[in-house]
């Protein structure tokens, strides 16, 4: 019989104690990188909505120079009271509501369209995420001049060439952000969100885990019952995610509403209203403390919007 070999020794390896045991030293070095870009975030963020805050509470009218002090909470009683505000509100609610509904409507179709393998996919996705990524300016210009222009507009353009197709020459002619202001610029932004909402419905199509498709289908289920039972419960909190974080933008769109209609015919919004108070009544206190309320809301939505990030993540990890 032939004796067991010896064990080796093992040999220990001393980690650096701001590894080994970390401690408040090790964490602030672990942190220590991050601190320029915290004090960037904050210089560029917090700072000037402090500012905003602290206006919001005085009275600073540009008019009348000589009544400028604390004032209090005049200047958010003044707002609430104030039925143009009253009104934006109602129709950024709208606004945000039409433009986001359709366009993850629109957005589930693309993405379901793009999740199948057929030639010249790529540039199809290319083609369909590109008026996401025009300028905002650019795009209520594109739909203002070449689509929306009673005179040689794109959509009184093709109207008359149909009518001449049936031997008329009195096509209608309508001036379309006259006719419908508030659905017209529905139009322009649901043109320019859909992509987003594809893209962000798309990454959740992809990360189905395709076996289970799989096996649905050699059960026999049909398409639908694919996408009933299957496709939209997995897509559910991506379909949250993608009309939170639209309604957050879409909340602060004021380039589309400037440029079509100047906020007249009953489209203007809540940062339409700010712009007014600000630039045309020259009420900087009362402006503020608008902006402090759009600012407000815009946070409660974020909050839910987090709140689907955390608990996405969650799901992804499990």
């Amino acid at each position: 019989m032939t004796a067991a070999p010896l064990a080796r020794p093992t040999r220990r390896v001393r980690l650096p104690a701001s590894l080994a045991t970390p401690g408040p030293r090790g964490t602030w070095a672990r942190r220590a990188p991050l601190l320029p870009a915290l004090v960037f975030l904050v210089v560029v963020t917090q700072l000037p909505f402090v500012g905003t805050l602290v206006i919001s509470f005085m009275r600073w009218n540009a008019l009348e120079p000589d009544r400028r002090g604390f004032g209090g909470l005049a200047n958010y009683k003044a707002a609430f009271a104030d039925p143009d505000l009253r009104s934006s509100l109602v129709t950024t609610v709208v606004l945000t509501a039409a433009v986001v509904l359709v366009s993850l409507l629109l957005g589930l179709g693309l993405a379901l369209l793009l999740d199948r393998r057929f030639r010249g996919r790529g540039v199809v996705r290319t083609m369909l995420i590109a008026p996401f990524l025009v300028v905002p300016v650019a795009s209520a210009l594109l739909w203002k001049h070449a689509l929306y222009n009673a005179s040689y507009g794109f959509i009184n353009g093709s109207l008359t060439w149909l009518w001449q197709l049936f031997g008329s020459h009195s096509a209608p002619q309508p001036d379309w952000m006259s006719a419908i202001p508030l659905i017209a610029v529905e139009a322009s932004l649901i043109w320019q969100w859909t992509p987003f909402m594809m893209l962000i419905l798309l990454a959740g199509l992809q990360s189905r885990p395709p076996d289970i498709v799989e096996a649905a289908r050699v059960d026999g289920a049909t398409t639908w019952q694919v996408f009933r039972h299957l496709t939209f419960p997995h897509l559910r909190r991506y379909l949250e995610l993608a009309a939170l974080l639209g309604s957050i933008y879409v909340v602060q769109n004021f380039d589309a509403v400037f440029t079509l209609t100047s906020g007249g015919l009953g489209t203007a919004n809540l940062p339409y209203t700010v712009y007014e108070t600000f630039y045309q009544a020259h009420d900087y206190g009362q402006a503020s403390a608008e902006g402090v309320i759009v600012v407000a809301c815009t946070m409660l939505i974020a909050t839910f919007a987090l709140r689907t990030v955390s608990s996405l993540f969650k799901e992804e990890a499990l």
